[in-house]
């Protein structure tokens, strides 16, 4: 007798102050993804959050309110709890000047705003090596 094991979905938070992209980026998940997804407002909230439930992956705004996303991935490379988490920016400066700086980040990826929401859960599969 065969013993099926079942895992947990994945579970990505996404960290953004507007409210609506995280009503968008949560509700587009919900219906075209298996993951859970959890939605913050602010940078510290995001990393306690990520301290506490240890996300599979993380969506991450650079233009917060409290911390830059910089500051937040800095954080989160620099704490041994969060450290390992992929980590996909999500801006809407993505210029030329702006991507060579990300390339020096160590992140998963990049998701430009405005994206298309049908496109976000096959996006975030091929950054994080995900199944949908």
């Amino acid at each position: 007798m065969a013993v099926e094991i079942e895992l947990e979905p994945q579970l990505l938070l996404a960290i953004d102050d507007e409210p609506a992209i995280l009503e968008v980026v949560q509700t587009c998940l919900e219906i075209t993804s298996p993951w859970r997804v959890l939605g913050v407002g602010t940078g510290q909230e995001g990393l306690t959050l990520a301290a506490q439930c240890r996300p599979d992956g993380i969506l991450l705004d650079i233009s917060l309110p409290d911390l830059s996303g910089f500051e937040v991935l800095d954080k989160l490379r620099a704490n041994p709890t969060t450290q390992a988490i992929p980590v996909i920016l999500l801006t809407a400066n993505v210029q030329r000047a702006e991507l060579g700086r990300y390339s020096t980040l160590q992140i998963a990826g990049i998701l430009a705003k405005p994206f298309d929401p049908l496109r976000l859960a096959p996006q975030i599969a091929t950054y994080l090596g995900w199944s949908l």
